[in-house]
């Protein structure tokens, strides 16, 4: 079993997960909040990782970190080295890769709180801040648990856009997936169904939280 690959992973899905709840709560409340042609063109955009291959996800973004665009170069002067084939790089990817699986769960919480709640608050005083607080995400935790644990489990089974931004780098961009690629290459297949078995269970575990969860909150709203 290769443990580091395993810390690295489950360090990187954590990061990835925490860093993608923070960023896809407000887009995800701005985008539930109407239905403009903006809102529109950016749910469409923020699915796009469901449909591209992760290789031209990762080699667009690969290109785009490195010194040849403007954003690469800024890039290289505030950190004194490009982010691809770093272990930030693919937290970058992987926020990439994983963000509709943060935002889509919470736009079907946050567009499924009543609006006639949040009318009556309005009208109490209460500002947008103190809405969101007290009644937005009490009523909205079923998705944010929904999202936490998809992005979770997402991250942590990634392929091709890590090493597309990351490469092979023992201890720095190896994850379980890559790992497995490697054993597999060398014929270790022993190996590799050990690493595999890991990230099944990682997975399945993972998904029954999300199923379990969801089953207790429909029958607490039918009680």
């Amino acid at each position: 079993m290769d443990f580091p690959a395993l810390g690295l992973t489950l360090r990187l899905a954590c990061l990835t997960t925490l860093l993608l709840l923070l960023l896809a709560m407000p887009l995800a409340a701005w985008i539930a909040s109407g239905q403009s042609a903006g809102r529109r063109v950016a749910q469409a955009a923020v699915a796009l990782p469901l449909i591209l291959p992760p290789t031209v996800l990762g080699f667009y973004m690969l290109m785009g970190l490195g010194p040849a665009t403007a954003l690469g170069r800024t890039i290289i002067r505030c950190f004194g080295h490009p982010l691809a084939f770093t272990f930030p790089g693919i937290v970058l990817g992987s926020m990439v890769y994983s963000l509709p699986f943060a935002v889509q769960p919470l736009v079907t919480g946050f567009a499924g709180v009543d609006r006639s709640l949040l009318e009556t608050a309005s009208v109490l005083g209460a500002g947008p801040w103190t809405i969101f607080r007290r009644i937005v995400l009490p009523l909205s935790r079923t998705s944010f648990l929904t999202a936490a644990v998809l992005t979770f489990a997402h991250t942590v089974g990634e392929f091709g856009v890590v090493l597309m931004i990351g490469g092979d780098i023992p201890g720095v961009t190896r994850t379980l997936s890559i790992s497995i690629f490697d054993q597999v290459q060398e014929l270790n297949y022993a190996a590799a169904n050990r690493t595999a078995l890991w990230l099944v269970v990682l997975s399945f575990a993972a998904l029954l939280i999300v199923y379990t969860r969801g089953h207790r909150s429909q029958g607490a709203e039918l009680g």
